[in-house]
Formats: structure tokens, C-alpha cells, sequence
């Protein structure tokens, strides 16, 4: 699979490879400009040497012929040998240009030497007339030398005139040619990142659009993305989980034409009420949780949405399945945390669940989705409006020969008038946030189901929460006034 990481892997290697490449070019030109350099700097340096060490050469040997000495003599002999090894260094510097001249002056050299041993070895021998006829030569050649150095500057010069007009316009066109690089290297990397964002934004862009039609009901946008990453990955999910959503319609469709039909039957009159009072499921609540799903799909990875898909899934099918039977305590506690699981997701931290259950009261009978739109009703008006959220707490245990179940919020209360509404089984106007089935339709389906009045509770006062208690009969049918 073609992944977004490897894409962002590659993105970042050819934007260092590139930056890489320059500076190696630049830094190779620069380097071998510099070397050039040095070495025309050296010449000049060494020829300047040199006839620096003639003229003191001279002015020792004369000072010695005046006052001889051992110093005098040592300085005399260390300043002949570093005119040698100078001599030595200058000989290195031939070429056709100057081959001529520069023998003439390594010539020069090795007279002013050669006069300076024989004035020594005159003077050591009292021959001083002779001493000072070599100091005379030796002062005359070091003129020479410091003339010859002159002309070879000036030979240098000329040679390398035309290399330093040359240095300096390859210095000129190499920092051209860099701005140019990398001038070039911005605009691919520009276009190239366009590109490779646009790779990604445009899928997303259409996933999206995907799940905003879903949300509003239509169910035969397909979305259709190319490539093998996650995202197309994501989108085929996608489409097979709108194909799937439809048959379920299809299929609550079917089966309410069905109950249409039963109700037709007037000797099962309370029967087809309770089931006709079940099947109000409004299918904003799915478009909602859907309109949730697209948005984790765009911000988190896979496997949690896998789950959140999972979940509604099985929501959606024990709404289908158990409307016509009765369920177990059981199986509403499963199918309240398959829906919690999905608040939870939404809400993030905002909302908090805790249940307190005595596993030995699961096994009674009750009507289907009973505990969900209790649950459902706390989330939208105690939880949803508060900005840090709330609790939802579920008890269950048993009182005497009933078993009570207690929901507990700590969202802003009820009044007592809606109390009364609740209980006097008048259902308000949908706000299109739930399911469908509303707070009256629990209570009045528990009073046809149990056939009795006194199965349902409710504590409330504003600010303080609400606390709904819910009194079942451990049998269907019993007649307790627990």
C-alpha cells in the first residue's frame, strides 16, 4: 500500500537530496577557487621572502666583517641556510612563462651565497681587502636579486592577469548559477508539494461531502476515490457501510408495512398499540451518529471507527429485531453500552458513565429499547448543554419483589410541569436529536407491557439533576405495590 507516510518520506528526501546536491556544487567551485588563489599567493610570498633574507644577509655579513663573533657568525650561517631552503621552494615555481627569469634569480641566489661563504672564509684567513671585494659582490647581487624579484612580480602579474579576470567572472556566474539552482529546485519543490497535498486534501474534500449527503438521507451518493492508500481504503469502507445503512432501511420499511397490516387485527389491539408505539424510530439519530463516524474517519485512525461502525450496527439491529418480543434486562444493559460507546466517542471526556449492577437482576422480561431513551433523553438535556459535561450513573438491584432501576444526571433538572407531562404519557414535540422514542412513549409502553400504573419515578429539581426510577415487576403480569 502507497501509504501518506511513505509520501511524506519521499517529499522530505528529495527536498534534502536537493539541498544536498547544492551545496556540495557550490562548496567543490568554491573550494577549488580558493585553492587556485592560494597558490598565487604563495609564489608572491616566497619571492618576497627571498629578497628580504638578501638584504639581511647582507647587513649581517657586514656587521660580522666589522666585529666578528660567534653570535654573529651563528646568525650569519642560520639566515644562509633559510635563504637555501627559500631558494629550494622558489625553484618549484617554474613554468614556461617564467622559466628564463626565474633561472636567472635562483642563479642570483646561489652567487650572493657563494660570495657570502668566500667574504667569511677571506676575513677567517686576515685576507681583508679580498673580505670586503665578496661583501661588495654579495651587496651588488642582492640588488640584483631584489630587482629580479620586481620583474618576476611583474611577470607573475601579467601571467595571471587574465586567470584573475577569469576567477572573478566565474565568481559571478557561480553565484548566478547558485541563485538559478535554487531558484529552479523552490518552483519543483513549490509545485511538488501542491501536488502532493492536493493528493491528500481532494480525497478528504470528497469523503466529506460523502458524509454531509449521508447525514441528510441520501443513500445513492456513492463516493468513488482512486489510489491504495488509507484514504481510499477509507472511502471503499465508507461506501460498502451507505450500501449496508440502505438495506437496513429497506428492510424497517418492509417490516413497517407488515405491522401496518397487524394493526388491521382490532382483537389484538394492545398488542399492535405497543408495537406501533415501538416502531417510531426516527432515523435523524442515525444521521447524526453517521455525521459523527465521518468525522472520526478524518481524524482518527481506522480500527476505533471500525468499532463505532460495529456498534452502530448492532444499535440498529436489536432496534429491527426485538420489537416484536419481549428482551431481558440483559440485553438492554448490552445494547445501552453499545450506544454509550458511540456518546462517549461524540462527547469525549465531556461525558462520563458508571453503572452500579447486580448481575442476579438481569433476567426479567421488560419492553425493547426501554433503558436507551431514558439514557438518550439525560445526554441531550443534561450533558449536551454544559461545557464540561456530566455523569449518567445506572443502578441496578433488587427491592423486594421488584427490581429497581435508577437513573441518575447531574444536568440542570426538570420542572414539574414536564414532570407531569412525562408522566401523564403526553410526548412533547421531537427536537430530531433522538431516536425517536420519546420519554412518555418508555412510560407508556412499561404501563402496557406490566399493566400497571406505579412502574415509573422521577426525582427532579432544577439545577440539582433528575433521578429516574424505574419499578419492575420480577414477573410479568404481578400486582405489587413495592
Amino acid at each position: 500500500m502507497n501509504t501518506i507516510q511513505k509520501k511524506i518520506y519521499t517529499l522530505v528526501a528529495v527536498v534534502v537530496c536537493s539541498m544536498v546536491v547544492i551545496w556540495v556544487a557550490l562548496t567543490y567551485y568554491n573550494q577549488k577557487m580558493q585553492n587556485q588563489y592560494n597558490d598565487i599567493l604563495q609564489r608572491y610570498l616566497q619571492m618576497n621572502e627571498v629578497s628580504a633574507l638578501s638584504r639581511e644577509l647582507v647587513t649581517t655579513l657586514n656587521n660580522y666583517i666589522q666585529t666578528p663573533s660567534n653570535d654573529k657568525l651563528y646568525v650569519l650561517d642560520n639566515e644562509r641556510r633559510m635563504l637555501t631552503e627559500a631558494k629550494e621552494q622558489i625553484a618549484q615555481l617554474k613554468n614556461d612563462a617564467n622559466l628564463f627569469t626565474l633561472t636567472n634569480y635562483l642563479n642570483l641566489i646561489d652567487s650572493l651565497i657563494n660570495s657570502t661563504d668566500r667574504s667569511i672564509r677571506s676575513l677567517h684567513e686576515n685576507k681583508k681587502e679580498e673580505s670586503i671585494n665578496d661583501f661588495t659582490d654579495a651587496t651588488r647581487l642582492s640588488t640584483y636579486i631584489s630587482e629580479m624579484t620586481l620583474t618576476l612580480f611583474d611577470t607573475e602579474l601579467k601571467t595571471y592577469d587574465q586567470f584573475y579576470r577569469d576567477m572573478i567572472k566565474q565568481s559571478e556566474l557561480l553565484n548566478k548559477l547558485g541563485l538559478s539552482m535554487i531558484a529552479m529546485i523552490t518552483c519543483i519543490l513549490l509545485l511538488f508539494t501542491y501536488l502532493f497535498s492536493y493528493s491528500i486534501t481532494r480525497p478528504i474534500y470528497k469523503l466529506t461531502q460523502a458524509a454531509r449527503e449521508l447525514s441528510r438521507g441520501r443513500f445513492d451518493t456513492s463516493v468513488e476515490i482512486a489510489g491504495n492508500d488509507e484514504i481510499s481504503f477509507l472511502a471503499k469502507t465508507f461506501d460498502r457501510m451507505r450500501v449496508n445503512i440502505n438495506n437496513l432501511f429497506s428492510e424497517i420499511q418492509h417490516k413497517a408495512q407488515l405491522e401496518r397490516e397487524l394493526q388491521s387485527n382490532k382483537l389484538l389491539l394492545q398488542e399492535s398499540q405497543l408495537l406501533s408505539l415501538q416502531s417510531q424510530i426516527h432515523p435523524h439519530f442515525l444521521f447524526n451518529t453517521l455525521d459523527t463516524l465521518s468525522k472520526k474517519v478524518y481524524l482518527e485512525g481506522l480500527e476505533e471507527t471500525s468499532d463505532l461502525i460495529a456498534s452502530v450496527a448492532r444499535l440498529l439491529r436489536y432496534s429491527l429485531k426485538r420489537l416484536d418480543r419481549p428482551v431481558t434486562l440483559y440485553e438492554e444493559v448490552m445494547i445501552l453500552r453499545e450506544y454509550m460507546l458511540i456518546q462517549q466517542t461524540r462527547f469525549t471526556e465531556r461525558l462520563r458513565y458508571i453503572e452500579h449492577i447486580d448481575e442476579s437482576c438481569l433476567y426479567i422480561q421488560l419492553p425493547g429499547l426501554t433503558l436507551q431513551p431514558i439514557i438518550e433523553n439525560a445526554v441531550i438535556h443534561a450533558i449536551e448543554p454544559l461545557e464540561h459535561g456530566g455523569t449518567i450513573t445506572l443502578h441496578i438491584r433488587e427491592a423486594s419483589d421488584r427490581i429497581l432501576v435508577e437513573i441518575k444526571d447531574e444536568g440542570m433538572g426538570m420542572s414539574a410541569e414536564r414532570i407531569q407531562q412525562i408522566l401523564e404519557e403526553a410526548e412533547p414535540r421531537r427536537d430530531g436529536h433522538s431516536t425517536g422514542i420519546g420519554f412518555s412513549n418508555v412510560v407508556k409502553r412499561l404501563r402496557l407491557f406490566y399493566g400497571q400504573e406505579n412502574v415509573i419515578e422521577i426525582d427532579s429539581n432544577k439545577g440539582q439533576g433528575t433521578t429516574v426510577r424505574l419499578l419492575l415487576p420480577k414477573y410479568r403480569g404481578g400486582n405489587s405495590d413495592a
